[in-house]
């Protein structure tokens, strides 16, 4: 069944749009894991891999700010575990107890977990070192109760809830994504190559050219 996306971000198609110097741009963890690790090309889309890399390319040539949440850190590091796993000769997806054995991996054989540790170091040290700042999130009563009120009223999941307050603290409002959740939210720029989106974002009268 296709998502019904109720659109009220404005919705940027990167494939035709130029960031400008003044740019400052969240980038989401589904582009820093297209962008720094080789493997995803494995199971990515092919505009997935070509798209948002060229994107942020032209975003360091013309001196735009890219950022980055310590968030991000987590869900790396769940994604790229999981992709070794499936790569290692321990991670036939086929087997009916695979999830299980997820632990199995972590913990058995320390060959593979040295893999994990440091592909996840080289893609964190990518971001950091190379194209972006990181932006704070202040964890606290009030941060968690507006996080709690967003999920009540915007369908994102609990790693994205936290990177848009985490948005709002640094006063940002631009976010480079293939999330297509991102655009339920209210007086925010998504900046996607996600065609589904882009095409949505044109029928509700979300799409917008700068």
């Amino acid at each position: 069944m296709a998502v019904n996306y109720i659109i009220k971000a404005d919705v940027i198609d990167i494939t035709v749009d130029s960031p400008k110097k003044g740019d400052i741009f969240l980038v989401d963890t589904n582009v820093w894991y297209w962008l720094t690790y080789p493997p995803a090309s494995l199971s990515a889309q092919l505009y997935q891999s070509t798209s948002y890399p060229n994107y942020i390319e032209s975003t360091v040539t013309v001196g735009a700010t890219l950022c980055y949440s310590g968030l991000s850190l987590a869900e790396l590091a769940h994604r790229i575990e999981s992709e070794e796993h499936k790569l290692s000769p321990y991670g036939s997806t086929s087997d009916p107890n695979y999830r299980q054995r997820a632990k199995e991996y972590r913990h058995n054989y320390p060959s593979e977990r040295a893999k994990v540790v440091f592909q996840v170091q080289a893609v964190w040290n990518q971001i950091e070192s190379i194209y972006a700042a990181q932006i704070d999130l202040t964890l606290n009563k009030a941060t968690v109760d507006a996080t709690v009120t967003r999920f009540s009223t915007q369908c994102l999941d609990g790693y994205d809830l936290f990177i848009l307050e985490s948005m709002k603290q640094e006063s940002l409002t631009k976010i480079i994504t293939d999330d297509g959740d991102y655009v339920t939210v209210p007086d925010i720029q998504v900046f996607t190559a996600n065609q589904r989106v882009i095409r949505e974002a044109k029928q509700q009268k979300k799409l917008i050219k700068r």
